[in-house]
């Protein structure tokens, strides 16, 4: 791609971003639009972008080798609709992942729930003792950024994503698996669907590693499970929790680890761990002292049970979590680590479409608080649906100390009423929130 122009419509996006980073160190002239700047445009405009945040087809480079798009831009945007009738190929994120990712053995990392911080670990693990180029969809806090790439990359290790199936554009050398649960029914309508397309993931890698408790839905000649389960091929035990320490052992195929430290919370990460060494272990054979202190070394992901605040008498957590198993296992893990502590939770409902189809279950999850808030849905890619909003859901909690609030109330709210234990899930714009209530 040395010397060649490519522009991103939709350059912000973390996932587009990282391939953006790519063919810029690659020697490409990179071009893009996003909607609103950013600390992730910001970076990439220091790195040469040129980047807009308007519609302005005037802004587009008389020539083009490659446009690649996001689902997030409506097809109703006036530059899409330029390329459109010019005839322009538009290339899916996707589409540009499976091609580059061609030169290199590849190790993905899909599920719907824990595949950030999983991709995360695998590319600290390996890197740089094994060269990898790393494509991960949150801002891994070891590199500084959601991209990785070191001198000659060996091995290219990738978040896969299951929206739209753009994972089954991978055929990698080897798959992770986490997590199966039933969401994006906007795309696949039922949890069976679901489960076929990671099968057909699953089965378009050499080695398949998975979470114990699904690993009978799927089929494969060289299967690996991880897990808390003792016939699981990697099984993780003897799990102490402490605040920002998880102490675990791990019995592997061909041995036994004692006392595995990480720097992280929930139970779920003793499993993104494991899910990591697994991977390592079964494609690489890095060694146990490398693994040992690597793993203890692991900063974590932005958004990913970050701790933005931590006095005597305020904790503040922020986490991405936007699907109800992924609120529960954040909540359970927060209760678990301050039982005595008020728990209030801030969510901000990300798609009409995931809060129409599991409403009922967020509001069970939500009304495990001591005092629920809720935001407006953010949107995203989608448009209002007749008779879901916030109003709705909030009226599904059960716990009576509940409140909905715009974006613009939340600040002074807090402040007029101080929190001693605060946690904001989403995975729309609360993020953009999250800087002034850790000022509180």
């Amino acid at each position: 791609m040395s010397n060649k122009t490519l522009y991103f419509l939709g350059i912000g996006g973390i996932g587009m971003s990282a391939l953006a980073q790519y063919y810029m160190l690659r020697g490409a002239t990179v071009h893009g639009y996003d909607l609103t700047p950013s600390p992730i445009t910001e970076r990439l405009s220091q790195m040469g972008a040129i980047i807009h945040y308007e519609e302005d087809c005037t802004k587009i480079p008389a020539q083009v080798d490659m446009v690649v798009v996001t689902p997030a831009v409506p097809k109703s945007h006036a530059e899409y609709q330029y390329f459109l009738s010019q005839g322009v190929r538009l290339w899916k994120r996707s589409e540009v992942l499976g091609m580059l990712t061609e030169d290199h053995p590849t190790l993905a990392v899909a599920g719907t729930h824990g595949k950030t911080t999983t991709t995360s670990m695998v590319a600290h693990l390996l890197s740089p003792e094994v060269p990898v180029a790393g494509f991960i969809g949150g801002i891994a806090k070891n590199f500084g950024s959601n991209f990785v790439y070191d001198d000659q990359p060996q091995r290219a290790v990738v978040e896969a994503d299951e929206y739209d199936r753009s994972f089954l554009t991978l055929h990698p050398a080897a798959a992770v698996i986490t997590s199966m649960d039933a969401d994006h029914l906007d795309i696949y309508g039922t949890r069976e669907n679901l489960i076929e397309a990671f099968g057909q993931f699953g089965r378009q890698s050499r080695h398949l590693i998975v979470e114990h408790s699904i690993a009978h839905l799927l089929t494969h000649p060289d299967k690996v499970t991880y897990g808390f389960q003792p016939d699981a091929d990697y099984y993780a035990y003897h799990v102490d929790v402490k605040p920002n320490l998880l102490t675990f052992d791990l019995r592997l195929p061909d041995g036994e680890w004692k006392a595995l430290k990480l720097r992280a919370n929930g139970l779920y990460n003793v499993l993104n761990a494991t899910a990591a060494i697994a991977a390592v272990r079964h494609t690489d054979q890095v060694p146990e002292a490398i693994i040992r202190d690597k793993l203890a070394t692991f900063s974590g992901v932005k958004r990913r049970f970050e701790y933005v605040m931590e006095r005597p008498d305020f904790i503040y957590i922020d986490d991405y979590a936007h699907h109800p198993q992924e609120i529960n296992s954040v909540l359970t893990a927060v209760r678990k680590l301050y039982p005595e502590r008020l728990l209030t939770c801030i969510f901000q409902p990300h798609l009409y479409s995931r809060t129409r189809d599991f409403g009922p279950e967020f509001a069970k999850v939500l009304s495990q608080a001591d005092r629920v808030i809720l935001l407006p849905i953010y949107p995203a890619r989608e448009l209002p649906m007749e008779g879901i909003t916030s109003e709705w859901l909030l009226g599904m909690v059960t716990q009576p100390d509940k409140l909905l609030l715009q974006k613009s109330e939340l600040i002074p709210y807090l402040r007029e009423h101080p929190q001693e234990l605060l946690l904001t899930v989403g995975a729309g714009d609360i993020d953009r929130l999250v800087p002034a209530i850790g000022e509180l």
